[in-house]
């Protein structure tokens, strides 16, 4: 499923399969997530980068052909393939541990065609053993909406310990955070579009404290909260959400403008941060850890050819959890 221009849909298109160069995976795709930075991607919220791109980075697929230069991976190998998909390994963010930041990076879906096909190509330095005990479709949010959750929480931990843990918007990312969270001793208090029952049911679920609107305050004070919705109009409202030296962490890679609020909700040593993009040490370090956490989406699958069906779901916000598109494998 191709984008030819933003802010249209999605069109199939048949093409031989690519061809791994070198350093490179052809792997055949068993499931790919629908993130909101695809969505992102499609509307134009995020400028094109190339001519034309086969969105999708949130890939699960088994390995059909090995390009030159590659060792210890074997066709037949299931590997999940995220956002992140190659850094330049010399400019100053690489050579110090940030690659996240690396000045001359590639994405999957954006500027390297992702997962919403049948085959892909990606870089076999940038693609991940998949845990055992996850479905293809389970294991799919995991690549993108998990790790940046993980990257996120991460973020929201370094400053002072947290014991209450707010998250903004209840969508993907939120609900697998909430897993780990919960799981490592956290109270997690969900915030939701306002009214929308279904995202607060499953938080409840899943073992949040609380749950309710995005304009409720929480019934305590926060010690962090990471915004997954793309609101910048949450910002101010995070901030009174959280104690003296609480942090509130923007976790999109898009949001709208952030509105003007007094000084006084940032004073007493809040920090404000943002986390862009990912690396592959925490896919190393979350993937195992999601696993012994028992870290399980709550997945609605599509087929390849509903792509567009899946992105006006999410845009919608009719679905709770993560959605994922399922090639046809009978072929």
């Amino acid at each position: 499923m191709v984008l030819k221009t933003p802010r249209t849909p999605l069109r199939p298109e048949a093409r031989p399969d690519p061809e791994p160069g070198p350093g490179e995976l052809r792997l055949r795709v068993r499931a790919c997530g629908v993130c909101r930075t695809d969505l992102h991607i499609v509307d134009g919220e995020l400028a094109p980068r190339c001519g034309s791109i086969i969105p999708g980075h949130e890939i699960i697929g088994v390995v059909d052909a090995v390009g030159p230069g590659v060792a210890g991976v074997a066709p037949g190998e299931r590997r999940g393939v995220p956002w992140l998909g190659e850094t330049c390994g010399r400019c100053r963010y690489c050579r110090e541990g940030q690659e996240n930041l690396c000045d001359a990076p590639g994405f999957t879906g954006w500027t390297r065609d992702g997962g919403y096909a049948d085959t892909v190509i990606a870089r076999a330095d940038y693609c991940f053993p998949v845990p055992e005990g996850l479905s293809d479709a389970e294991a799919a949010p995991l690549m993108c909406a998990g790790l940046i959750g993980y990257r996120c929480w991460k973020k929201a931990s370094e400053a002072r310990p947290v014991a209450r843990l707010g998250l903004y918007g209840f969508g993907a990312a939120a609900h697998l955070l909430a897993q780990l969270a919960i799981h490592e001793g956290q109270a997690v208090y969900a915030f939701t579009r306002e009214g929308d029952g279904a995202a607060q049911d499953l938080a409840r679920t899943l073992g949040c404290a609380w749950a309710g609107g995005s304009d409720e305050a929480p019934p305590e004070a926060l010690d962090a909260a990471i915004i997954f919705a793309p609101v910048g109009g949450l910002v101010p409202r995070a901030l009174r959400a959280v104690r003296k030296g609480g942090t509130v962490v923007c976790g999109g890679i898009h949001m709208s403008d952030i509105p003007a609020f007094p000084y006084a909700l940032l004073w007493e040593e809040r920090r404000l941060v943002s986390v862009a993009n990912l690396t592959r040490q925490d896919a190393q370090e979350y993937l195992p850890l999601a696993a012994r956490a028992g870290v399980r989406p709550h997945v609605k699958t599509y087929a390849l050819e509903e792509a567009n069906q899946a992105l006006d779901d999410l845009r919608a916000g009719a679905f709770a959890g993560a959605a994922v598109l399922t090639p046809d494998l009978s072929g």
